[in-house]
């Protein structure tokens, strides 16, 4: 049986693909690196060129590719880029997308390859969302711009979740529940059935929220309080 390594399919392939570059060279990045090239290894899609951040890295490459620089640079490309916005805070990346003001800029879709998204579960999901590895979502959901769902999130029926949000890893969103714009909800947090988290909201790791939760608060614990606003 012959293996391909990725970098033998950069090698030989990555001409052919359209060119796309990652913002955000961090930890997040470095997943979002893994995440394209798990899609390329099921259907080649992708030239990886490098990444891009306002904050250098400590080292000219990041996981075997180039720092390429800042958001200034990139909006001097000089060719058609596909953009993957890896920053884990909804405010942080949106300030970095209100940035990323040149024409010949798109923010693709990046949903892994084992998260099913058929027809017929009826599921909208706005650009530069990025779904990763053990996502579970069911029918009639709606996710807007620049979402982020981390590993093995799940998002139930009629769930809506506006421009910005940030599920971190395991995160869970019941059936109808709403997250306005930018809510973050924090590792392994569950939001019940039909709660609306308010926009920009914080739901701390491993809280339940039982009940609505006002914008701009931080709730934690089991069932969520709010702590600060």
């Amino acid at each position: 049986m012959t293996q391909l390594f990725f970098s033998d399919f950069e090698i030989e392939s990555a001409e052919a693909l359209p060119p796309l570059v990652i913002f955000g060279a961090g930890g997040l990045g470095r997943e979002v690196l893994l995440l394209l090239r798990q899609l390329n290894e099921a259907h080649p899609s992708w030239s990886v060129r490098g990444f891009y951040d306002d904050q250098p890295p400590a080292t000219a490459t990041v996981a075997g590719l180039p720092y390429l620089g800042t958001a200034a640079d990139l909006n001097a490309t000089a060719e058609p880029l596909a953009v993957a916005v890896a920053v884990g805070n909804p405010g942080g990346r949106a300030a970095v997308v209100a940035r990323l003001t040149s024409p010949l800029l798109s923010f693709p879709v990046l949903v892994h390859p084992d998260v099913a998204l058929r027809p017929h579960q009826n599921i909208a999901l706005g650009s530069g969302c990025i779904i990763q590895q053990g996502c579970i979502l069911t029918c009639d959901i709606a996710l807007g711009r620049f979402v982020l769902l981390n590993l093995g999130c799940t998002v139930g029926h009629d769930a809506v979740l506006d421009d910005f949000c940030s599920l971190m890893p395991h995160a869970n969103v019941s059936g109808a529940a709403h997250l306005e714009t930018g809510v973050y909800v924090g590792t392994s947090a569950t939001i019940i059935q039909g709660v609306r988290i308010g926009a920009r909201g914080i739901l701390g790791a491993g809280a339940v929220a039982v009940r609505d939760i006002p914008a701009h608060v931080t709730a934690v614990g089991v069932p969520a309080k709010v702590i600060n606003s």
